[in-house]
């Protein structure tokens, strides 16, 4: 793994367990601080720029340097009541995700696409390539049997058959 990306991800690693073992708070609700539109702590600004960082490293590495990646707080649902079981409804938290925006998901989506189909084409074409260039093993002679022909005078020829 080439030293950008890996430092990307340590770096990362590094903020997110300070960030727990500082705030006395696991993965959990580190991570719906991050996601929380409405919390403005430096540290969970930083592990989002962090993300951000590691998204663009991972960008780097296929290749897609013209693709930078725009994240926002997306609503990942647009329901606002929940209905309980006594047919009730309550208002349901607002269920805020900071990721990446719709149109650079799907761009980002459709590369991810066609590269799954090139690369799918490519290792067809090398098997069938493999397959021709392969020598066919040698196949073993086909087992004959024995089978009975009646000569007449009650005696018995053998002729060897294949067997199907």
């Amino acid at each position: 793994m080439p030293k950008a990306r890996s430092s990307q991800g340590q770096a990362q690693l590094a903020r997110r367990v300070t960030l727990t073992a500082s705030n006395n708070e696991g993965l959990t609700k580190t991570y719906n601080h991050f996601h929380d539109k409405y919390q403005d702590d430096s540290e969970i600004r930083k592990l989002r720029d962090l993300h951000a960082q590691m998204d663009c490293a991972v960008l780097d590495a296929y290749g897609w340097t013209d693709l930078q990646p725009v994240h926002d707080f997306i609503l990942d649902s647009e329901e606002p009541e929940e209905e309980l079981e006594s047919g009730k409804t309550r208002k349901k938290k607002e269920p805020w995700r900071y990721r990446w925006t719709d149109e650079f998901r799907d761009e980002l989506l459709a590369r991810l696409l066609e590269l799954n189909r090139q690369r799918a084409k490519e290792e067809k074409q090398a098997a069938a390539t493999a397959k021709r260039i392969t020598p066919a093993k040698p196949r073993a002679p086909k087992q004959t049997k024995k089978k009975p022909k009646a000569t007449g005078a009650g005696q018995a020829a053998f002729d060897l058959e294949p067997s199907e």
